[in-house]
């Protein structure tokens, strides 16, 4: 006679074991239809499982963020079955939930095409029209590496033999599909509904090890309704439209080429985005107290052993023997270096706080398939930073931090900001009552500085626990950006020390922090969050005279001289082509200022200002819009009003 409390305290009686179904059914017809799991105790039953005990329950509903990821695993799941239907000797491997949808990876010798996707989805809907019961078994191991094996599932059974042999495990079965699960699942294949859409296939590893087999990988989207799919897809299809890549086309600003993957060839007006990027940082460091350095790329690899990069990290670090037997790193990171600048002298905690930043390089391996444009690369400039302070500075320090993070951001538009709080991941350096001040410290800054945060577990750096500045963007996406962190760890790891108020030496905090963090995936961030129209002060080309008749040639070209001299990036087009032929291919440029002139230009010494995305122009003196350009971009968009 099991006692279920529900959230709201009350208590239901039940004469034999019951269900999360009979449970929601007895509350109430729509939180049936709506549920999809039940949490009994914390944890998550299906809603067939049988409760025997004595527990807290909650009904799982299918919009809730549990629900939605439940359906999206058992989208994985039906993926599976449709493949496995259609091609059975194709072997699966494993198929999880992930943000926004889902993916299952193949072993098949023959590749995916966009037509076999369209095939799978609608087989995927026929098994939803099935409707078909989800049920849980539970499995000897070493049974279940049998059958697998016995069916030519050979991934499956390595998998499940990797499992301690006293455990019992969870199979799933629907319809004639069984797969590996630890569940819960939806009670049929009918409960998951046709809001999902088959989007890519990409190459896997085999359990993410390059020395692994490739498998495939097809990558799915699963929402709770209709409505909502149809409006992701909408924000999938405004993304393409945005690509940093397909813009950085026809903007002419940087490429990619074979001969040297993960890395960026920038051309002038490419790199002209990113030296902005670069002297609004230094102004902002400059006034909040940092002194600017430069470490070397490349260091002995001893001292990133040392640091303990070397064993956390080692695998995603270039590294180079030379003829006289030395071996040499090259930096992922910069923090080694800072530190280096630091030991350099003797350092009085009068002294403290020292911050130091560095527009460094750095260079990471990142597997071929993991690279995307600029947003996933393997040579990069990191806008690092690192404060060297006492305990007592941490707090004050850490809100410092945050303010000029979240102003820096509010500049380039992006307002809608999350704070995550990481602790400490399972393989790091340092003792854990370590760990505990470092944590303490940074959950202290959170609250004096009355910013609002969420956990994410697990997920620190290997030397100290961190805060994730996360930027929504204007369609919808998040991008993990900015990090803070706090180590107690590496500073006495490379011998950092300074004279203490009591005439000792004593170990200093060190605050890591980055903002922009990589300026190459910050500048495709930008170009996608504003879809390629940046704001005037960043832009590539700021203006583009434009020449109605070739008699205004000359005065076009006077008009350059002064806005180059007055510090805009400008060009002109003298080209025999009509006007409306050259606003249209400037325009799809994203020059923010087009200035036309023609005969009445040149004799009035005015032009015609158009900016982009409007058909309106007005026409103002040279003088009064070099003036107005100026105030803009050096005022960076906030223009005075007075």
């Amino acid at each position: 006679m099991p006692n279920i409390t529900l959230p709201d305290g009350s208590i239901q009686q039940y004469d034999a074991a019951t269900s999360g179904a009979d449970i929601a059914a007895n509350i109430g017809k729509s939180l049936a239809r709506a549920a999809v799991a039940v949490r009994v105790d914390g944890e998550l039953y299906d809603l067939t499982r049988e409760i025997d005990v004595d527990a807290g329950i909650e009904i799982v509903t299918r919009d809730s963020d549990d629900g939605l990821e439940l359906l999206r695993h058992d989208a994985a799941h039906v993926l599976a079955e449709a493949v496995k239907e259609l091609w059975p000797d194709t072997q699966v491997t494993i198929g999880p939930a992930i943000e926004n949808g889902f993916y299952y990876d193949f072993a098949r010798e023959e590749p995916f095409t966009d037509a076999d996707l369209e095939v799978i989805e609608a087989r995927m809907k026929e098994i939803v029209d099935r409707n078909e019961p989800i049920e849980r078994e539970v499995w000897n191991r070493d049974d279940a590496v049998a059958f697998f094996r016995g069916i030519g599932e050979e991934y499956k059974a390595e998998i499940i033999a990797s499992i301690p042999s006293a455990e019992d495990i969870t199979l799933y079965r629907q319809g004639e599909f069984i797969d590996l699960c630890r569940g819960p699942h939806l009670p049929s294949t009918g409960a998951l509904g046709k809001a999902f859409k088959l989007t890519r296939v990409s190459g896997a590893y085999w359990r993410g090890d390059s020395n692994n087999e490739m498998l495939q990988r097809i990558y799915g989207t699963a929402w709770s309704h209709e409505k909502q799919l149809r409006k992701y897809i909408s924000m999938l299809e405004e993304a393409e439209k945005r690509d940093h890549r397909r813009l950085g086309r026809i903007m002419d600003l940087f490429h990619f080429q074979e001969e040297a993957p993960g890395a960026v060839f920038w051309h002038p007006k490419g790199w002209a985005v990113f030296q902005s990027l670069i002297d609004y940082m230094r102004l902002k460091q400059n006034a909040a107290g940092y002194q600017e350095i430069n470490t070397p790329e490349i260091m002995a690899k001893a001292l990133w052993e040392k640091s303990g990069h070397n064993a956390a990290f080692g695998d995603n670090m270039f590294t180079s023997e030379t003829v006289d037997g030395r071996v040499y790193a090259v930096k992922p990171m910069n923090c080694p270096g800072h530190v280096q600048v630091f030991k350099q002298g003797i350092t009085s905690y009068r002294d403290l706080p020292i911050r130091l930043a560095e527009f460094g390089k750095c260079h990471r391996y990142e597997p071929s398939g993991a690279l995307h444009g600029m947003m996933r690369v393997r040579a990069f400039t990191q806008d690092d930073a690192h404060i060297f302070c006492t305990a007592d500075q941490i707090t004050e320090e850490s809100i410092a931090v945050c303010k000029l993070i979240l102003e820096i951001y509010r500049g380039f538009g992006f307002e809608d900001v999350r704070i995550k709080f990481a602790d400490r991941p399972e393989v790091r350096v340092g003792e854990d009552a370590v760990w505990d001040q470092a944590e303490q410290a940074l959950l202290k800054a959170l609250e004096a500085g009355g910013l609002d945060y969420t956990h994410n577990p697990g997920e620190g750096a290997f030397y100290g626990p961190k805060l994730e500045f996360v930027l929504r963007d204007a369609i919808g996406r998040d991008w993990q950006c900015g990090t803070l962190q706090v180590d107690l760890n590496m500073p006495g790891r490379l011998g950092a020390t300074y004279i203490g108020e009591d005439g000792n030496k004593h170990v200093p905090v060190m605050l890591h922090r980055a903002i922009f963090g990589s300026l190459e995936r910050f500048i495709g961030i930008l170009i996608e969050h504003h879809a390629g129209n940046l704001p005037l002060w960043l832009a590539p080309r700021q203006v583009e005279v434009l020449t109605i008749t070739s008699d205004a040639d000359d005065y076009a070209s006077e008009i350059v001289t002064a806005l180059r001299a007055a510090g805009l990036r400008a060009g002109c087009d003298l080209r025999n082509e009509k006007i409306s032929y050259k606003v249209r291919e400037h325009s799809v440029a994203k020059v923010p200022v087009l200035l036309a002139v023609g005969q009445r230009e040149v004799d009035e010494h005015n032009v015609a200002v158009r900016r982009l995305g409007s058909k309106q122009q007005t026409v103002l003196s040279l003088d009064n819009a070099i003036a107005q350009l100026t105030e803009e971009v050096q005022n960076r968009g906030l223009v005075s009003n007075d």
